[in-house]
């Protein structure tokens, strides 16, 4: 009986608290797979394995699948439901082998296109520039939410360590974000777009109209904003790595709140607001560009992530392809 390992370096230093889905139905029972960490990587890894008549068993430390494609699932004060993609607003894709899969969710009705338009706010000059006309790239999102895609995936799908792999991770350098999650009674109608990065601000890097994707309610206007890194590093670097206070949290929300109200988006308040942190948001280096995932083949462990091949979900994806394939390549071997 073999077991064949792929971990993915978010879980590398704080291994499994919490199995979320059973294995999968195998047409050889000798061939089992044993995937840690259920973001987008291991996921597409996990589900092509799946298809492929190899058992696998998914783990992750989180309450559900998801990752950088997580949805947040919140109350309001009145007791609706507001759902947030707070990780990824959306993802494009440029490789022929990723667009293949997405056309495939697609017509699985797990991806729609996100038709609208982009672009960049100078808060010095208090103006919208560079605005992107719609069909200029295509913007994909999960529907009805970013993490419906996981979820869909991980309905399809003992440990050994390698440390000689795990070194490879020890110092890849991360940039951290804050997320703020906003709901207001009315639309924003100060703001001609749905999507768009800032400018010469020293605390807001991006924002967008959540409720605006395609399958999403339109109960409320839910608005994503961003941080820069260098704002995030700035909080942690006072209030330590540890898991945010509440305390540190309505800071965060009101600081980024403010410079959003300051600049003159939005004259109304929020009828919801919280801040939430996305500790390893960005990695700032690849480690496996062209290989696309660490492969150790005597240990028959593959490590994937977009650590790997570049900090998107389409750099992830592929990742997760090409873990998929190192694994089923020697399985084919057995």
């Amino acid at each position: 009986m073999y077991t064949k390992i792929i971990i993915k370096k978010s879980y590398l230093h704080s291994l499994v608290t919490r199995r979320f889905v059973s294995s999968f139905a195998s047409l050889n029972k000798a061939m089992k797979v044993a995937v840690v960490g259920s973001g987008i990587s291991g996921a597409v890894c996990a589900s092509v394995l799946a298809k492929n008549g190899v058992a696998v068993t998914l783990f992750d430390s989180a309450r559900g699948p998801g990752g950088r494609m997580s949805q947040r699932r919140e109350i309001s004060e009145d007791g609706k439901e507001l759902l947030f993609d707070h990780g990824a607003p959306y993802f494009t894709v440029s490789n022929p082998d990723v667009l293949e899969l997405v056309h495939e969710w697609e017509s699985g009705g797990l991806v729609a296109e996100w038709k609208v338009n982009f672009s960049s706010f100078d808060c010095v000059s208090s103006k919208f520039v560079d605005i992107q006309q719609d069909g200029i790239s295509k913007k994909y999102v999960g529907v009805p939410g970013m993490n419906s895609i996981i979820k869909a995936l991980c309905r399809q799908p003992d440990l050994t360590f390698a440390p000689e792999l795990a070194a490879k991770l020890e110092d890849i350098p991360v940039n951290p974000c804050f997320a703020l999650l906003l709901a207001f009674a009315e639309p924003l109608s100060l703001i001609p777009v749905k999507g768009f990065s800032f400018q010469n601000s020293r605390v807001l890097s991006w924002a967008h109209c959540d409720s605006s994707k395609p399958g999403r309610s339109t109960a409320s206007e839910r608005w994503v904003l961003h941080s820069t890194a260098e704002y995030a590093k700035s909080v942690i670097a006072q209030t330590g790595l540890q898991k945010p206070s509440d305390e540190t949290l309505c800071k965060v929300a009101e600081e980024m709140f403010q410079e959003f109200h300051s600049i003159g988006l939005t004259t109304s308040l929020p009828v919801f607001r919280k801040a939430h942190r996305w500790g390893s948001a960005f990695p700032a280096t690849s480690i496996a560009r062209e290989e696309k995932c660490l492969w150790d083949k005597n240990k028959r462990l593959a490590i994937c992530g977009d650590f790997c091949v570049s900090p998107n979900v389409e750099g992830a994806i592929l990742s997760g392809l090409a873990a998929a394939s190192k694994l089923t390549e020697i399985l084919s071997c057995l």
